[in-house]
């Protein structure tokens, strides 16, 4: 047994339950905590992070990343290197079209009538489906809005749609944790700028309707909002990192014992093929493939993979963390740009490329007093002049750090393909693909601002605190 992890663990359920019998004091001041008599200020008795609707927790660690497969592309963009992954959660499923139907429907309902540009940007590009000699007409009308595919994973969304449902899914949640903890009432009338964002909220930028607000403890306080320093409010849902998404795919977690890796996989899967070797399923296709050419789903009578075209998001067995479709059914963005090489340059722990630092846009006072006109707070990019005096960065854009310097320069990869700061790696492989692009090593990309028939997505979130935690299904109380 780990002691350290035991330690840990027992120290934090012994503070647990005396912060419950007694009122808890600093060990620096000697000053009690939570006492209005002597400035209030105060502490929660956390637990731990509450898992938010459709996530599932991914227990961080240290895995090889990269090529498991024969590069017959000869790309050489996924050569094998060691890094590590914090802990974080990801979505069980990758997003469904009834979950980006919701999304829709709230936009219309609430921007739909003064800024309908707003609806109009985030609508899927249902063409992606035409093909010049192929009739996939019924699909352009009815694959989106059809009950029958309701749980079909959604496609025809890029980058940018992609991440944007990301920021509006944070919101969604945390208003209906503030609602759920009995903070805010229900308010199904926000319109235009007069909605929940959490970052509006927490710089006191939004009311709500106010139903039990918290008690303030300071000396002259009353009541008072939701802080961060509660730990009610969950972090940003967001797409994974290209490292983050290979590691949920290839699951470690069941194929190791204590720190040894028994096997190395190349699916998501146990073994090197990619038909069930169980008795029951004996033979059966384990991801939504193209298996050869004119081959999408095998026979009449004995459908193999039973999908020629994405197949609804809970189909086939989930790996080992418990996510389904890791490999197969779609392909799915991750937040990274593409560099073929980034794999040399990057960090060994939480490996990214793609940072563009911003900081909230402030009056002369420091004050965050300005919204836009759709109810969220401005961000801008952080100046050289604000990182001059920094050691980890000197300026906003990092994107082509020790990649050239050169703002938003276009290359070429050997196939003539362009690759510039726009160009979005994608991972794991389609419905319309063979067995290679399944191995979660692989990697493609497409410039943010394109979609197609075959690439989805599903999001992430960090996970904040202890990498596993105390247990399972815990929320988060009100502390106050």
């Amino acid at each position: 047994m780990n002691l350290l992890k035991t330690g840990y663990t027992l120290g934090l359920v012994a503070t647990v339950i005396a912060s419950g019998c007694k009122q808890e004091t600093s060990s620096t001041t000697g000053w009690a905590y939570n006492d209005p008599k002597n400035g209030g200020f105060e502490v929660v008795n956390y637990i731990e992070q509450e898992t938010g609707p459709g996530l599932v927790l991914i227990e961080g660690g240290t895995i090889t990343m990269g090529r498991t497969e024969q590069d017959i592309t000869q790309e050489w963009d996924n050569i094998p290197r060691r890094v590590t992954l914090h802990s974080f959660y990801m979505d069980e499923t990758e997003i469904s079209n009834i979950q980006y139907l919701e999304y829709l429907y709230w936009l219309s309902r609430v921007y739909g009538t003064d800024y309908p540009e707003v609806y109009k940007k985030a609508l899927p590009d249902t063409l992606v489906w035409r093909d010049r000699l192929a009739f996939n007409e019924p699909f352009v009308e009815l694959y989106l809005r059809h009950p029958a595919y309701q749980d079909y994973p959604v496609v025809g969304v890029n980058w940018l749609q992609a991440s944007d449902f990301c920021r509006w899914r944070t919101d969604r949640v945390n208003e209906q944790i503030l609602i759920r903890e009995g903070i805010l009432r229900v308010n199904p009338a926000q319109v235009n700028e007069d909605n929940f964002n959490t970052d509006s909220y927490l710089a006191n930028q939004y009311e709500g309707l106010v139903k039990s607000p918290l008690k303030d403890l300071s000396p002259n306080g009353d009541t008072r909002k939701v802080r961060m320093e509660d730990g009610i409010l969950l972090p940003r849902y967001r797409l994974p990192t290209e490292a983050e998404w290979e590691y949920a795919a290839f699951a470690l977690i069941g194929n190791t014992r204590f720190e040894a890796v028994n096997e190395r996989k190349l699916y998501p899967w146990n073994g090197h093929v990619v038909r069930n070797s169980e008795e029951k399923y004996k033979g059966e296709m384990l991801a939504n493939f193209k298996r050869g050419r004119g081959d999408n789903m095998g026979v009449a009578g004995k459908l193999n993979d039973n999908a020629d075209i994405p197949a609804p998001v809970f189909s086939y067995l989930p790996n080992d963390y418990g996510l389904y479709n890791m490999a197969g059914n779609v392909s799915e963005w991750v937040m990274d740009v593409y560099r073929p090489l980034s794999h040399e340059d990057v960090n060994d722990f939480n490996s990214f490329r793609g940072n563009v630092f911003q900081t909230q846009v402030t009056d002369a006072d420091g004050n965050i007093d300005e919204k836009d006109s759709l109810g969220r707070v401005k961000y801008r990019e952080v100046t050289e002049a604000e990182a001059s005096i920094r050691r980890n960065y000197k300026k906003a854009d990092n994107i082509d750090f020790i990649d050239g310097d050169e703002p938003d320069v276009v290359k070429y990869d050997e196939n003539g393909s362009m690759i510039n700061n726009r160009a979005r790696v994608y991972k794991g492989g389609s419905w319309k693909d063979r067995a290679y692009w399944m191995a979660p090593g692989t990697r493609r990309f497409l410039d943010e601002a394109q979609s197609t028939d075959y690439i989805g997505f599903r999001c992430a979130m960090i996970r904040v605190g202890s990498p596993t935690g105390l247990g399972k299904g815990d929320k988060i109380s009100r502390a106050h």
